[in-house]
């Protein structure tokens, strides 16, 4: 009897370390089904792309922040001018529209800051983004989770007029989130400053990519954006000249088209 009650426990405890190895194994295959495709960037590169997003006079105070594909972003380097540098892997524009995001891209880049008050807003949004894709939780319920949120008003608008710089010589994103999921390499070195519930109408602005200011996201996180000059657009090109060969190495579709 003591036989068969011993061999009976064996096999229940032999079933159920099948049954945890075989869950633990499904939970990671998820995981890496969706965080697998978003290798890291070199840190140094990494760190150099982000600062590439500000003016030269606020690059050494900086906080910089890098991307651990494991876990979200995390602090590269503390600064205290109360400006926040980073570089987007998927960002808040893969939120819009109703297209459903069925997979996390691996070459969508682009170098973004923000000041205090961005940083305390519009930048948690790609924060989260990060932590959840990191987590291993499916893009098309990211996207749900996210637009649900803007939704609620659980994402507030700046606190403050502010500043969001955007002047690295290359991003790679989505042409036009609202309407499809197209992407393009760009060089497109602009600034975006905070202008909640304003239209386009509102400041005359002018077509998206043009001479004048203009207006996206219309509602309470709305930007005003303007493009730099022709002439600063390629200073900043051949400044960043290395950066960019070194991003065209390791990804073709981070090479700027001719």
């Amino acid at each position: 009897m003591k036989t068969r009650f011993k061999r009976r426990v064996q096999s229940i405890i032999v079933v159920a370390s099948v049954l945890i190895s075989l869950t633990i194994n499904a939970q990671n295959n998820a995981k890496n089904k969706t965080t697998e495709i978003l290798p890291p960037l070199p840190q140094d590169l990494e760190i150099q792309i982000a600062l590439s997003a500000l003016p030269s006079h606020l690059r050494d105070s900086a906080t910089v922040y890098t991307l651990n594909p494991d876990k979200g972003f995390e602090i590269a380097r503390s600064g205290t001018n109360g400006f926040h540098a980073f570089v987007a892997r998927t960002g808040e524009d893969a939120m819009r529209g109703s297209w459903p995001l069925t997979a996390y891209r691996n070459d969508i880049l682009y170098p973004i800051s923000f000041d205090n008050a961005g940083a305390e807003s519009q930048m948690q949004v790609f924060f989260d983004i990060a932590a959840m894709q990191a987590k291993g939780i499916p893009p098309e319920e990211v996207k749900l989770t996210i637009q649900r949120r803007y939704k609620t008003q659980y994402y507030k608008p700046a606190s403050r007029m502010g500043i969001s710089y955007m002047l690295s010589p290359i991003q790679r994103t989505y042409n036009n989130p609202d309407e499809n999921q197209e992407v393009s390499t760009l060089s497109i070195p602009h600034v975006m400053y905070f202008a909640p519930h304003i239209k386009n109408e509102d400041i005359g602005g002018g077509k998206p990519g043009g001479t004048y200011p203009f207006v996206i996201l219309h509602g309470a996180h709305g930007y005003m954006i303007q493009l730099v000059g022709k002439h600063e657009k390629e200073l900043i090109k051949q400044h960043y000249k290395r950066m960019l060969t070194r991003l065209c190495h390791i990804n073709n579709k981070w090479c700027l088209p001719e």
